[in-house]
């Protein structure tokens, strides 16, 4: 493809854009289909010969939509928001166009320069502590775009690891991997699922406080677990406050939960508000913000609540030098003479990292702070109208406090009906939302994420999910309340009623299977099953599956057998664990060098 076939068919695609962007309403939110649909669509192998742009962009339309869902629709109310907006979409193709690897100063000057200016905007905007901001007098710390919050918490749980084990070790020689047992990390129930995930891969246990009614960690349980651990001489390293949980958007008590971190010189605070946190760009909101001068690190994703494309997750830290010395591996190829410039490499895992910088400029200076408040105000004040409208009606009930954009409401049944509820939604195509465990119950998240959203989606949507309702309410008694006390929603005497629709087409029979599918299912372990109430929940119904821990002993049995069996073949009955040839074992950090 030449320039001028690029310049042809790129305004072909923008077209498509505009296209899509403008009919989305017309298009059912989620496919329905089943695993493996594109494979009977697809050749088996690639084509040999150049295909037109023309054939292939149909086949786009043709063959990939389909099994689209659309993160953009004005029904689309699962997950969070996937930040979105055509400046973004504008900045990231600049940034394919040309294509640096940005992991050092000198690789590409403009990229780390304009990361460090739009990190400081950033956290200027959000009203952070100076600490955080690198051309604040006196400050020591600074942020880096990370690809997504799981980065944002493994680098910064890494880095807690590294100066945990730094000080136990002090001037011995002992290796690193001998601490790992005694670190521990703390994370709240309702934390994001990525904690669990950091510290499997970080190799330290990691303790679970539970929440209160209403979500939030329970501090007196963190002060108490901290202090059994340090009775017991393990060294307490790692917490994790959260800001807008996944569950129910929650606000941990940062200020509580630091006062106790601070009494162990060990700890490291880090605060994920991966979602919440840019809702600190309003002033209002700050109130959720107070305490962040005792974190040690925090991250929000602008490609959540931003209007900014994945990937984009900002991660700040109070003193920089921590991550360098955890991260720095500094060879020979490069190095360059610029030492003063920003080497973004060694702020997070990848060596080779994307300008994701320009789009966020072009978010910022295209919207403008005012702009951005203007947009997450309408999430807020939409959320509020759904919560008005599910508390309502007798037969619902709201299990969230609701701050922000998301409403965890169900109907007043056991937790079957609530399956069939959200399935029905799911199938129908024309709404699509997710499920979670909040305070103990099962529950259907609702969260505006549309840039555009306004009343009429919110009033379509309660009115189907209504029909839905009540077709599932003949079969079911109602039962008592038991939801968190919550303030009294605002009614007003001018709030228009609902319109009354029709039943949305449901396109297949919805069986048991469809029911449990559309309902989010998944496969789990028998210890997991087990053991659900010690690890974080996602609100999926669980399905048993054969134990990992059989199938590795099974594993260990059959290469023990076979190791036996070629010994005996090759006349050798001398202990096998022996190094390989040429290879020996070198210590990581030296290997790197």
């Amino acid at each position: 493809m030449n320039v001028e076939d690029f310049r042809k068919y790129g305004k072909e695609v923008i077209d498509y854009i505009c296209q899509y962007s403008t009919n989305i309403e017309e298009r059912d939110v989620a496919p329905t289909l089943d695993p493996g649909y594109l494979k009977k669509l697809l050749p088996a192998d690639a084509p040999q010969s150049p295909e037109s742009f023309k054939d292939v962009l149909e086949d786009f339309e043709q063959k990939i939509m389909p099994g689209v869902v659309h993160w953009n629709h004005p029904k689309f109310f699962a997950y969070f928001p996937s930040g979105n907006s055509f400046p973004s979409v504008l900045g990231d193709m600049l940034s394919s166009a040309i294509g640096s690897i940005g992991f050092s100063w000198a690789s590409c000057p403009a990229a780390a320069e304009l990361e460090t200016i739009v990190m400081n905007w950033y956290a200027k905007a959000l009203g952070l502590p100076k600490a955080f901001i690198s051309d604040a007098p006196g400050s020591t710390g600074g942020g880096a775009l990370q690809g997504s919050a799981s980065e944002c918490v493994l680098v910064s749980l890494i880095t807690a690891r590294a100066r945990a084990i730094n000080e136990l070790k002090g001037q011995t020689t002992v290796h690193d991997s001998v601490f790992l047992p005694n670190l521990i990390a703390y994370a709240s129930r309702e934390a994001h699922s990525c904690v669990e995930k950091a510290t499997k891969m970080a190799l330290v246990k990691l303790r679970i406080i539970d929440a209160d009614v209403h979500g939030r960690m329970r501090v007196d349980l963190l002060k108490q677990a901290i202090q059994n651990d340090v009775n017991a001489g393990l060294t307490p390293f790692f917490v994790v406050a959260t800001v807008g949980t996944t569950g129910g958007c929650a606000f941990d008590d940062i200020t509580e939960i630091g006062k106790v971190c601070r009494q162990v010189s060990s700890i490291w605070l880090h605060v994920d508000g991966a979602y919440a946190g840019n809702s600190f760009i309003l002033p209002e909101m700050r109130v959720f913000s107070a305490g962040l001068e005792y974190a040690d690190s925090f991250n929000t994703n602008p490609n959540k609540l931003l209007l900014t494309n994945f990937d984009a997750s900002a991660l700040w830290v109070r003193d920089v030098m921590n991550l360098k010395s955890a991260l720095n591996v500094n060879p020979l190829y490069l190095r360059h003479e610029h030492m003063s410039g920003v080497d973004y490499r060694h702020y997070g895992i990848p060596l080779s990292r994307r300008f994701r910088a320009l789009k966020l400029w072009f978010v910022f200076r295209i919207y403008g702070v005012k702009g951005l408040q203007e947009y997450i105000r309408n999430h807020m004040a939409l959320a509020k109208k759904f919560e008005m409208l599910v508390r309502k009606d007798d037969r619902f009930e709201v299990r969230n406090d609701v701050h922000l954009g998301l409403v965890c409401f169900r109907m007043r049944t056991g937790d079957e009906p609530n399956h069939t509820l959200l399935a029905m939604i799911n199938h129908s195509g024309k709404m699509h939302m997710t499920p979670a465990k909040f305070n103990g119950r099962y529950v259907i998240r609702f969260c505006v994420t549309y840039e555009h959203a306004c009343e009429k989606d919110i009033l379509d949507a309660w009115s189907q999910i209504k029909c839905f309702a009540e077709e599932i309410l003949r079969d079911n008694q109602l039962e008592i309340s038991s939801a968190p006390a919550s303030p009294e929603a605002e009614r007003t005497s001018s709030e228009p009623a609902a319109p009354v629709a029709g039943k949305p087409p449901i396109k297949k029979k919805l069986t048991r299977t469809k029911s449990l599918r559309f309902s989010f299912t998944r496969s789990i372990s028998r210890e997991q099953y087990q053991n659900q109430s010690e690890h974080l929940g996602d609100g999926a119904t669980p399905i048993l599956v054969v134990d990992p821990k059989t199938l590795q002993q099974n594993f260990q049995k059959a290469a023990e057998e076979n190791e036996r069996l070629n010994n005996i073949k090759n006349g050798n009955t001398a202990n096998s664990n022996t190094k390989l040839k040429d290879i020996s074992d070198v210590d990581t950090d030296e290997a790197s060098n």
